[in-house]
């Protein structure tokens, strides 16, 4: 009997026939399920865990050299063995002093140069040395991206922007984003943008992405009609004033009318959605806040980097636990979806990202070794949402509680809260404070303690009531609180923490979590149907179809749509 079979048949026998109720009134038990790095405290007591079950997740980890893969991993193996790319975001946030060889070559240096440039140019925008063209200064930025050129950026901000130093480093400054190709998604991001003070951010390692291009090109001629009614003309010079890429594709960008002084680079061993701690997150956040402030995010998430491989005890290492948790529920206990609940609304937007960064690194049925690892993948990748509590209590919180499935649940809290720096009546935020974090204590109770019937009863409830207010209960969460509010440090140990548990679930499942083919049907279908409606612009009825190959029921769909589009 093999490692994950012993795990399977230990909660078949033993966890699956406990109640969380049980299990939480064994005291010794729960002070063992409790670890500490760095500023975070990380609670899996209301997990259907116990200390046997953590050695044998040791006996698990150790078995598959978890260790020794996540070391080379990053020291520049090429582990995204569909794509023969090296994986190193963590590369991003190394010290300048160390190295890391990819190919022969320490690409140490090379990020340096690219941070460095960041830093001058950034901090040129900010001081007012690089202004626009009719000599105004840069105070709004947008950020013109999608999915993890996008998703990540808006996660640091939102967490940042209502941080003390966060406020006075932003103060008169604006950062937007446009994601969308819907031109409603454009309005929304150039609304009330004085075309003179603004600097968009063009994110795209190809210079390819059709909704990030397609945009561009709607902002470039929105710069220029802007200013032609200012009356001005010089494109290139009123282009090069106001536009800026990260890119690879310099041709394109200089093409676009972009100064490759502007274009910063990356590699291909940064995957997209892990790449918002390289010149695409670190540009326009430092834009915003000031590279120095961004800088901490950078040092947070090393923190992470390296206590993933250097804490060899399980129930020590953060991101380890958080995968093998994921990976346990997923794939022994059977659980389908994963609700994160930050008991911060400065986090509002970090379920957005980590659904990203989960759903497309591990949402796939191709396994790297078939035969090695396919009996405890059937239930791979759960589905991910959420929404900061004590909203979500309001919206999606009964099913939690009451519904016919399970949803394991991840709080996300903080002692401090932001608001409290600054504050003209501190005890006042504390108290507010304290009413959401008593929410954040008491839903983990909730979820695995349940309420019994004998409660209900005695608690006097009319008999035609009472199964109405019966909580089953046995429903697992963690918990993960820090030590201070929110800060630029421990948001970027936040974000690596959950790319890390990523990886670790990717190489228990024996996928590789660094590609995405999922996504590229769907992209070059887009194309075919955008050359139908190209030529049919006019067209709206019986449109020319000559050369799609698509069933009827899509023909009469596009039909439909160009012949609404017609009718006044």
């Amino acid at each position: 009997m093999d490692i994950q079979q012993k795990i399977a048949q230990y909660y078949e026998t033993v966890l699956s026939k406990t109640h969380l109720r049980t299990l939480l009134d064994n005291d010794e038990r729960n002070k063992h399920l409790v670890t500490q790095f760095d500023g975070i405290l990380l609670d899996y007591s209301h997990e259907k865990v116990d200390t046997e079950l953590i050695a044998q997740f040791q006996q698990l980890v150790d078995s598959t050299n978890l260790f020794e893969t996540l070391k080379d991993i990053q020291s520049g193996i090429k582990f995204n063995s569909t794509e023969n790319r090296a994986v190193l975001h963590t590369a991003l946030r190394t010290p300048e002093a160390q190295q890391v060889i990819v190919d022969g070559q320490n690409v140490i240096p090379d990020v340096y140069q690219i941070l460095d440039r960041v830093k001058t140019f950034t901090e040129s925008v900010r001081s007012g040395t690089f202004l626009g063209y009719t000599k105004k200064q840069l105070l709004n930025t947008v950020v013109i991206g999608i999915g993890g050129s996008y998703l990540g950026i808006e996660f640091i901000y939102e967490a940042l922007r209502t941080h003390h130093e966060g406020q006075l480093k932003s103060k008169g400054r604006q950062l937007r984003f446009l994601a969308n190709v819907d031109p409603v998604d454009t309005i929304r991001a150039l609304q009330n943008l004085n075309v003179e003070e603004t600097l968009f951010v063009i994110n795209s390692k190809t210079f390819t992405t059709a909704e990030t291009i397609m945009n561009a090109k709607v902002c470039r001629n929105w710069i220029l009609e802007q200013y032609k009614l200012l009356g001005h003309e010089n494109e290139k010079e009123i282009l090069e004033s106001h536009l800026t890429a990260v890119s690879t594709n310099l041709a394109e960008t200089g093409k676009f009318g972009i100064n490759e002084q502007r274009v910063f680079g990356f590699w291909d061993w940064v995957g997209g959605r892990y790449s918002v701690t390289s010149a695409i997150g670190v540009l326009p956040l430092s834009l915003q806040f000031g590279y120095d402030y961004i800088a901490q995010v950078l040092h947070g998430a090393h923190s992470i980097d390296q206590h993933l491989v250097n804490e060899k005890q399980v129930s020590k290492n953060l991101p380890v636990l958080l995968g093998l948790l994921g990976w346990y529920r997923a794939s022994i206990q059977k659980y389908q979806a994963l609700a994160l609940i930050p008991y911060a609304q400065c986090l509002l937007r970090f379920p957005a990202h980590v659904q990203q960064v989960h759903m497309e690194s591990n949402g796939k049925t191709a396994l790297v070794y078939p035969d090695k690892h396919e009996q405890y993948f059937k239930s791979a990748c759960p589905f991910i949402f959420g929404e900061p509590g004590t909203n979500s209590q309001h919206s999606f919180f009964q099913l939690i509680h009451q519904g016919s499935q399970v949803i394991p649940c991840e709080f996300i809290g903080y002692a401090k809260s932001q608001a409290e720096t600054g504050a003209s009546n501190p005890g006042a935020v504390r108290d507010q404070h304290d009413e959401l974090m008593s929410n954040y204590f008491a839903q983990v109770d909730a979820l695995a303690r349940g309420k019994t019937k004998e409660e209900v009863i005695a608690e006097g409830v009319k008999e035609e009531l009472q199964h109405h207010k019966v909580f089953p209960g046995d429903r697992c969460s963690l918990q993960i609180l820090f030590k201070n509010e929110a800060n630029p440090y421990n948001v970027g140990q936040l974000l690596a923490l959950y790319e890390h548990r990523v990886l670790v679930e990717g190489i228990l499942w024996g996928i590789n979590p660094f590609d995405q083919w999922g996504v590229e049907l769907g992209k070059v279908l887009a194309k075919n149907v955008r050359s139908v409606l190209l030529k049919n612009v006019d067209n709206h009825n019986n449109l020319d179809f000559t050369g799609f190959n698509a069933n009827s029921a899509t023909k009469n769909l596009i039909n439909h749509y160009r012949a609404f589009q017609g009718k006044q």
